[in-house]
């Protein structure tokens, strides 16, 4: 309980929203009488908010999620959940401040809870319909789903519509301070588990065990036909309605473990199919009906205010404020407005002092410093038609009459200036600077209208698209209000601040100072100030609780928290200690995937009964903490609940299961992939020469590949794939060089990730990645650009990784290993071009180069060793040599001696001559000094060092050779003599470096 007053029960909290909404004018409806998965599925949703008509609807719905079935047993998880449906068409503006207004309704402080707006993008396969928002925590629970809805059933929407749905039971636990829902006070004397615990545990049964396949699936066809029939009748309604008869039904099939890889897709597509014709059939029925409730019209474009006068040197304030940007967005949001800000000033002639951008999850904020009150005057010149035909016997022509009229001058004030040689006529006229007012409200107009990121999405400005709503600008220069205008929008003198303080909105008086004045109202602008107050707060929670944090590992995550804050405020938090029986990665990999949370270690790095979460500025700490251990709690427990359930089945069942996973559609199965990389790393195996006992576990855990792809613990929690092969493969009782190879195939996890360490499972690594990265070239799903959705790249980096660190894989070859993936998959009858393997090998030496030149290593020295990317553990040792001697007067006179060699050459191999034309002493000498260089190299040939050591009577056969012998004889015959003897040069050097990089 979080309030003085006695907690609302559940039908009250039903009653208080819907009074609220009504009140804010929404229309109150009743919940369909089918299942649905979410409220969003209902009609007045998925059909309403398409088109142009406005719609305000709130109402309860009972959704229907099979597949989170847990027999009644986990504290949050339900198969059906009571949701609260509010849309809002169009966008009002303020949505966020409705919903929260709503919530203090409800009775929830806001001043006490840390409400927080995450980012969620939304989708939805089987409606075809997306959207951008958040999801919406209430001390670290997600208590709200907050979605600018931007297509449904494939068909854009205009107006842009506002999604709100609430997770009731999630609320209602808060709000009653009850840590499972069935001990909800639903009504006065009665309880959520009295109401509703049969039926849960029931419909698990029936979900999970008891539902009949083949029942349903003859229902699902059933459904399926009955929508295809109603549509062809163009009754979109009722269509759309056993459309999601369909989709139940595939619920509860999925649920049963019962839809093969085939049948996910081919059903997704069909009921995407469905519910798109759906959707256009009811915007076409309600064009055809008038849009019996009105068309929404378009916001008014803003009108912009009389620009200020100015008279003297300012400084700009211009702020862009947002609802919370993605994270990821903050960084590259201040990047990109720095760009845009500091290039449009530079195509200016005002005069101005230092340019600093720094932002929030809620906003942009510009300095410009000593911004002159005007730009300089400047004199511009045009110029006209040449001078021979603007006079005609002195009089001006008809072209320069039209010049002259042209540039609003008389003929006689036109002027001759010379453009290199040519004589033209000209005007030159006085331009005077335009007033800084006017320069900025234009520039920052555009540079507003100019903002993108990696997903735009639109709201109730229909000119504006951004990663999310741009709500307000705040434009001072100096103390003087600076009007600025985009689309909708207009500049004020106001800022908001958090939405929980007794006055959101505060006047700005002045654009000096204006991150101290933020931070007196709770908000660190300066990025680098909230890193530190993250780091610094979590160390030294960590410490009371008598461990610490390890801010080197974990600097993603900070990374993350610092831009999802305005003001971090670090909240210490528990768990209880039976949780440690579960693996620590399952653990830590729940903190941090879903709740953001910094894990406390033990100074022997073992993981503590703690946890350090982040409020966005002061709250009640007690509530707060109260709050995310309530929710780590049901994750640990959902956690608990697939790893007992995982343990139940053997991995040779979950790995039969891998058929029943798409890997590609081209491609085949996950299970396809997996019997792939078994037979590669045999093969890889054996050609790296490995004993027998690490052959016998290669093919076991080839065996085995991939099998926990299917177990319910990385289903929820894909990070965990590999780390749970080998937990489960010990605790079934495979050996322990096994378990650890199936984890290590999923090495490394990143750029910089650890690497295998051992044999087997670097051998297990590379057949992994050499499959991947050539079935994506195979389907033509190459990186490109920012694009890399497969992680191609990621595969390379990974796949040249290994290969330099591991010496059990140093002779293995990339286009080897890149050739025997493809006869994998020509076995499974796929083909694949050569010019795609050229294309994935190169690609891999480019990463192999990258490494090079990123570690500091000096560009041509990395040019010269890239003839060995195809080896990269030997380049590392020949680029070794190669700074070893570079500078010796031995390597540079062998260098020396080669360029002459290499450059008389044609680009053509010389074909072999009549070798008996060589009677020249300096012919002979060069042809002994190759022999005997060539039997001193004979089984090292790849040894620079060794090659410079015994280089120095090659090179003086060389230098003698040129001085005295003709290469380019008249004679062809003997000149093809001399040309092969210096083919034969290059051919002993050539695979050792690209010479002429040096």
């Amino acid at each position: 309980m979080t309030t003085g007053q006695t907690p609302l029960t559940m039908q009250d909290a039903i009653l208080t929203l819907q009074n609220y909404w009504s009140a804010n004018g929404c229309m109150i409806t009743q919940p369909l009488n089918t299942e649905v998965g979410a409220g969003t599925a209902n009609p007045s949703t998925a059909l309403r908010v398409i088109g142009p008509e406005p719609w305000s609807v709130a109402y309860v719905e009972p959704s229907v999620r099979p597949d989170d079935s847990r027999y009644g047993e986990n504290p949050n998880r339900l198969q059906t959940h009571t949701q609260f449906q509010v849309i809002l068409k169009p966008d009002p503006g303020n949505p966020q401040e409705l919903y929260l207004g709503s919530l203090r309704a409800l009775g929830v402080d806001l001043t006490a809870h840390d409400i927080r707006f995450v980012e969620d993008n939304w989708a939805s396969p089987a409606l075809g319909a997306w959207g951008l928002g958040w999801e919406v925590w209430l001390d670290g629970m997600e208590i709200t789903q907050f979605t600018y809805f931007q297509q449904v059933g494939g068909v854009s929407l205009n107006p842009v519509s506002v999604e709100i749905t609430y997770g009731l039971e999630r609320i209602l636990m808060n709000l009653q301070g009850v840590s499972h829902f069935k001990d909800i006070v639903y009504a006065p004397g009665i309880t959520y588990g009295e109401v509703f615990g049969q039926n849960e545990y029931e419909m698990s049964r029936y979900y999970l065990d008891d539902a009949d396949v083949d029942t349903n699936h003859r229902l699902f066809e059933a459904y399926a036909a009955e929508a295809r029939r109603l549509l062809d009748l163009e009754l979109p309604v009722p269509a759309y309605l056993y459309v999601l008869k369909c989709s139940h039904t595939f619920n509860v099939l999925d649920a049963r473990g019962a839809i093969s890889t085939t049948e996910r897709a081919k059903s997704f597509s069909l009921m995407r199919g469905l519910t798109h014709e759906s959707a256009k059939l009811w915007a076409q029925r309600r064009t055809d009906l008038g849009h019996p409730l009105g068309v929404t019209p378009d916001p008014a474009p803003a009108v912009r205010a009389a620009l200020p006068a100015m008279s003297r040197p300012e400084t700009l304030l211009f702020e862009i404020g947002l609802e919370e940007l993605p994270y990821a967005d903050v960084v590259t949001t201040t990047e990109a407005v720095r760009e845009s800000i500091t290039g449009k000033l530079a195509a200016t002639r005002l005069k101005h002092g230092n340019i600093t951008v720094m932002a929030t999850p809620r906003r942009v904020v510009v300095t410009v410093e000593a911004v002159q009150p005007r730009e300089a005057d400047t004199e511009k010149t045009v110029r006209g038609p040449k001078a021979a035909a603007a006079y005609k016997e002195g009089a001006p022509t008809q072209a320069l009459l039209g010049f002259a009229r042209s540039q609003g001058v008389q003929p006689e004030a036109v002027r001759t200036v010379q453009v290199k040689g040519v004589e033209y006529v000209a005007v030159t006229r006085e331009e005077p600077g335009r007033p800084a007012p006017e320069v900025l409200s234009d520039l920052l107009s555009e540079v507003v209208s100019g903002l993108r990121a990696s997903r735009n999405m639109r709201w109730s400005d229909p000119n504006l698209s951004f990663s999310r709503p741009v709500r307000w600008l705040l434009a001072l220069l100096g103390r003087t209000p600076l009007p600025v205008t985009v689309s909708a929008l207009v500049s004020g003198t106001t800022t908001r601040v958090h939405r929980t303080a007794a006055d959101p909105v505060v006047q700005v008086t002045t654009a000096e100072g204006y991150s101290h004045f933020l931070r007196m109202h709770g908000i660190v602008l300066e990025r680098e100030v909230r890193l530190d107050a993250v780091v610094r707060g979590a160390e030294r929670l960590a410490v009371e609780a008598g461990g610490r944090i390890d801010a080197e590992a974990q600097a993603g995550l900070i990374d993350e928290i610092t831009d999802i804050l305005e003001f971090p405020h670090p909240v210490l938090g528990s768990f209880e200690e039976r949780y440690l029986d579960l693996p620590a990665s399952v653990l830590t990999t729940v903190m941090r995937k879903h709740q953001r949370y910094l894990p406390v270690l033990a100074a022997d790095d073992r993981l503590m009964p703690y946890f350090i979460t982040f409020a966005n500025g002061a709250c009640d700490d007690d509530v707060v903490r109260a709050g995310n251990e309530a929710v780590l709690r049901a994750r640990y427990e959902d956690a608990a609940f697939f790893w007992r359930a995982d343990l139940k089945v053997a991995p040779a069942e979950f790995r039969g299961r891998l058929d029943q996973l798409t890997f590609e559609d081209r491609l085949g199965t996950v299970a396809d992939r997996a019997t792939r990389i078994a037979a590669l790393a045999l093969e890889l195996a054996s050609a790296a020469g490995l004993p027998e006992d690490t052959l016998a576990t290669v093919r076991r855990a080839g065996e085995l590949a991939k099998f926990d792809l299917a177990s319910q613990m990385v289903v929820e929690f894909s990070g965990l794939a590999g780390v749970m092969a080998e937990e489960y493969a010990r605790r079934a009782g495979e050996p322990e060089a096994v378990a650890r190879a199936l984890a290590e195939m999923e090495m490394p996890r990143a750029a910089g990730g650890a690497l295998p360490t051992s044999e087997a499972g670097a051998i297990l690594s590379l057949a992994d990645r050499f499959d991947l990265v050539t079935g994506m070239f195979v389907i033509g799903a190459v990186p490109t650009g920012s694009s890399d959705p497969y992680g191609v790249r990621r595969a390379a980096i990974g796949l040249v990784n290994v290969l330099r660190a591991a010496p059990a894989t140093a002779g293995l070859a990339v286009t080897d290993g890149l050739r025997a993936a493809a006869a994998r998959y020509a076995a499974q009858g796929i083909e694949v071009p050569a010019e795609r393997l050229t294309e994935a090998a190169e690609l891999i030496a480019r990463r192999y180069e990258q490494q090079l030149v990123d570690a500091g290593h000096e560009h041509r020295l990395v040019q010269a060793v890239r003839v060995w990317a195809d080896r990269p553990a030997q380049g590392d040792r020949v680029l070794a040599a190669l700074e070893r001697h570079v500078d010796s007067e031995e390597f540079t006179a062998l260098v020396a001696a080669l360029q002459r060699v290499v450059r008389i050459l044609p680009e053509e191999p010389a074909k072999d001559a009549d070798r008996t034309l060589l009677t020249a002493p300096a012919e002979l000498a060069l042809a002994e000094a190759t022999d005997s260089v060539r039997q001193t190299l004979q089984g090292q040939e790849d040894d620079l060092t060794a090659l410079v050591q015994a280089s120095a009577p090659l090179v003086t056969a060389i230098d003698a050779f040129f001085e005295g012998v003709l290469v380019m004889d008249p004679d062809l015959e003997v000149r093809a003599a001399r040309l092969t003897l210096l083919s034969d040069v290059a051919r002993l050097v050539n695979d050792t470096l690209q010479w002429s990089a040096l």
